[in-house]
């Protein structure tokens, strides 16, 4: 009897075939990334080192930067009156947008989305402001706010009411950031609305059916089994809140450049403010680098990148003291070097947990 010979070509590959072949795949696939990683580094990575080095020195932008001032710029960031108000104002339209902004945005997509009538002329409504330039919104707005009743058509109405007079809104300490909240609401609420309502259409209706015979009103309904269902989409809309609130610029800045007296500064119009209108270019890296570090503290997938961005401003420091020498001879250098240290200790720790000890993971739970 004869038995069919397994032929060499037949037989299942080595090991060391597949790595080969493994090999060239990751060949293949590294040769088709490194156009973007080229860009990516070009673009992005290079010019954040490149400010935490401008962020050592007072420059402003004309000439080598030579007046080195190591860490005292973030020394004035983190002591100045101004800076702490505009984290202040970022962290309350943080606040207003996650506990007003998105509910709000969800119950009318919970309306819209279904099976209210006139729902795509509603969808239109809503959306529209979101694509409207931010520039062009925030001219309208100023309009509006306008303190002559002639000209600004909130003020119109209010003179209407018998005992109120009209009102200086964007020119207002106390009310100046409520408006700022309003126009930001108006202009981006359409966006939210619309990813809650992308969200829901992958929602099998069964499943509010059934929730509906076994006895759950309209809200229970939505509460306890749209909302659930929507979680992927609310975790999205939260990030893209948080991160647009703390960057915001172009409304603030066109309605109220910061004022008045500060009372509407942000993050990104402080930085604006001093690197490039005063031109102190150093500063307002500085500046950066530390909304940078902020932003990325928000994301627990960028912790480690976080705690980099965190660790640079120092190491770059003693790189540039070594080629100083004579600045070492400075009472602070000690202390630049211990900071140094603990930052490069903290940023290995952090690594080697999101390596090994699942810090990312945790986080997220």
């Amino acid at each position: 009897m004869n038995l069919p010979q397994i032929r060499r070509n037949d037989s299942i590959s080595s090991p060391l075939t597949r790595s080969r072949r493994r090999g060239k795949d990751y060949v293949t696939i590294a040769l088709f990334l490194l156009p973007a990683f080229i860009l990516f580094a070009l673009f992005l990575i290079y010019p954040i080192f490149r400010a935490g080095y401008y962020s050592l020195f007072n420059w402003n932008g004309l000439g080598p930067a030579t007046k080195f001032v190591g860490l005292n710029n973030f020394k004035l960031i983190l002591t100045d009156r101004v800076f702490l108000k505009a984290i202040e104002n970022c962290i309350i339209i943080v606040v207003l947008s996650l506990t007003i902004q998105l509910p709000l945005a969800l119950m009318l997509a919970v309306m819209v989305g279904r099976d209210m009538p006139g729902r795509a002329f509603f969808r239109t409504i809503f959306f529209m402001p979101y694509v409207i330039s931010e520039v062009i919104a925030g001219i309208i707005w100023i309009s509006m706010f306008s303190p002559d009743p002639e000209n600004g058509f909130i003020n119109a109405l209010l003179i209407l009411i018998p005992g109120v007079h009209a009102q200086n809104f964007l020119g207002n300490l106390n009310q100046v950031m409520a408006c700022v909240f309003l126009v930001l609401t108006w202009k981006y609420f359409g966006l939210y609305m619309l990813l809650f309502m992308a969200g829901l259409q992958n929602i099998p209706r069964e499943l509010e059916e059934a929730a509906t015979i076994d006895g759950a009103n309209r809200w229970q309904s939505v509460w306890y089994v749209t909302v659930p269902l929507l979680r992927t989409t609310i975790r999205t809309c939260v990030y893209l809140s948080v991160l647009g609130s703390l960057t915001q610029f172009n409304l603030v800045w066109i309605m109220t450049r910061g004022g008045p007296v500060n009372a509407s500064e942000m993050m990104a119009t402080y930085m604006y403010r001093y690197a490039f209108i005063r031109f102190q270019l150093g500063y307002g890296s500085a500046v950066a680098l530390v909304m940078l570090t902020v932003l990325g503290s928000f994301d627990p997938n960028w912790v480690a990148a976080a705690v980099l961005l965190a660790a640079l401003p120092p190491a770059l420091n003693v790189f540039v003291l070594g080629r100083q020498y004579e600045a070492w001879v400075e009472p602070a250098s000690g202390s630049v070097l211990l900071g140094t240290l603990v930052s490069v200790a903290t940023l290995t720790t952090v690594m080697w947990l999101v390596q090994h000890g699942g810090l990312t993971q945790a986080l997220m739970r």
